[in-house]
């Protein structure tokens, strides 16, 4: 009687796979379950002057037997023939992490796995309301192979569905720099899925969040194309150390620490010491207001000049930059967030108001380089060319105003 109830289980799934009631879409078989991790998504214009849309698609496997991403194809909601971005081949498989932020070997999802794929794309234009060049509503046309109703279990059959719906909005903050000065570089920068920022995404609160989207590690280059001067195992020799933070606009501060020791450049601390609660060293959060907050990361000790409940001006100094908590050399890690929690918050896009784009670090010099010794300043320009509204993409090398604390509020575009 149990096989029998079990057969006759099957013979209905397999007649309602198809079925189609007056009035309604047919339903569809959808062995891998598809879901964006948050509702909406903003694109942001960088200075190659695209707008970049980043964020994630969360996959499960449903069904009994191995599942096969073949293609994924991002398309607009209002024109589904649209198609704005594909991944498939290599391509795909370069974004798709396990729910460990490790990159995967194949595009496989095993039965009862999950997968996380870190989207990222851009399109030329320039975001405004009603300019059709930006979607309102993406859509995800998903190709695989896997089991479907009406085959054997161990037949694999090619499906097409289309899933995922996930907002566009507008309105992207433009706040001030971080940093004053010239010839400071983006690392570890937006948007490739393989950075260590866009590439981690951790449970916090019982939620997986993305809190690094677009996230930077500011270092600076002195006049020789150096990032460090002398014994690269000593602080002080590293270029930036010791350059003052800013706000980026007006706000209160909601959380600072100041108490933590410099760590030893060159090598990530012991795993074992580090937490959740001085894994970003001493630092500072601001409430931007409009549901923003900024984040600075690794400052010295000791040079954190806000305090809890302060309320602090576009450009006022917050601290100094320094090397403690979870880093292997002084820098500024900066990013916006939509919540106090710095871990526990979604990574929020931006854009400078204005700053001078001098050219950029190599990117395959950076990625082979042992250490940051030695000179980076071979793709410096010698005149910096003007951006305003834009946000700095990775490797990048900056020139920001000297900025004075004349207070601003946040501006959104």
């Amino acid at each position: 009687m149990v096989a029998l109830r079990k057969g006759i289980l099957v013979w209905f799934l397999v007649l309602v796979a198809g079925f189609k009631t007056a009035g309604k879409a047919a339903d569809v078989y959808t062995p891998v379950v598809v879901s964006a991790l948050q509702g909406s998504t903003q694109p942001v214009v960088g200075t190659d002057g695209k707008q970049h849309l980043v964020y994630e698609l969360v996959m499960t496997n449903a069904s009994r037997a191995v599942a096969t991403l073949r293609r994924i194809e991002v398309v607009d909601a209002q024109n589904p023939a649209k198609v704005l971005a594909s991944f498939e081949g290599p391509a795909l498989i370069a974004h798709i992490h396990n729910t460990g932020n490790m990159p995967v070997e194949k595009a496989e999802i095993p039965f009862n796995e999950t997968r996380v794929v870190l989207v990222n794309f851009s399109f030329a234009g320039t975001p405004a309301p009603g300019n059709p060049a930006t979607p309102s509503r993406l859509l995800h046309q998903i190709t695989l192979m896997g089991t479907a109703p009406g085959h054997r279990r161990d037949e694999m059959v090619e499906q097409h569905y289309v899933v995922a719906p996930i907002e566009v909005s507008a309105g992207v903050p433009t706040i001030g720099p971080p940093l004053a000065g010239t010839g400071w570089v983006a690392l570890n920068g937006c948007c490739e899925p393989m950075g260590v920022h866009r590439g981690t995404g951790l449970p916090v609160n019982g939620k997986i969040y993305f809190a690094q989207r677009f996230a930077i590690d500011w270092m600076k280059l002195d006049d020789a194309g150096r990032m460090v001067n002398g014994d690269a195992s000593k602080v002080e020799n590293y270029v930036d150390y010791g350059a003052e933070v800013l706000a980026v606009a007006d706000g209160t501060v909601v959380e600072t620490l100041n108490t933590l020791d410099e760590q030893v450049p060159g090598k990530l601390p012991d795993p074992a010491t580090i937490t959740l609660e001085n894994v970003d060293g001493n630092h500072v959060v601001i409430d931007l207001g409009k549901g923003l907050y900024a984040f600075y990361a690794h400052l010295q000790k000791d040079s954190v000049l806000v305090k809890e409940g302060q309320h602090v001006k576009l450009g006022q100094v917050l601290g100094k930059l320094g090397n403690t908590g979870n880093t292997s050399g002084p820098h500024l890690h900066f990013h916006l967030m939509d919540g106090p929690s710095v871990l526990g918050s979604s990574g929020l896009p931006y854009e400078i108001d204005g700053f001078g784009l001098a050219g950029a670090v190599s990117a395959e010099k950076f990625a082979t380089a042992p250490t940051l010794e030695g000179d980076w300043g071979e793709g410096r320009t010698k005149t910096a060319s003007e951006r305003k509204g834009q946000f700095p993409l990775d490797l990048n090398i900056v020139n920001f105003p000297e900025q004075k604390a004349a207070g601003g509020g946040l501006k959104a575009e």
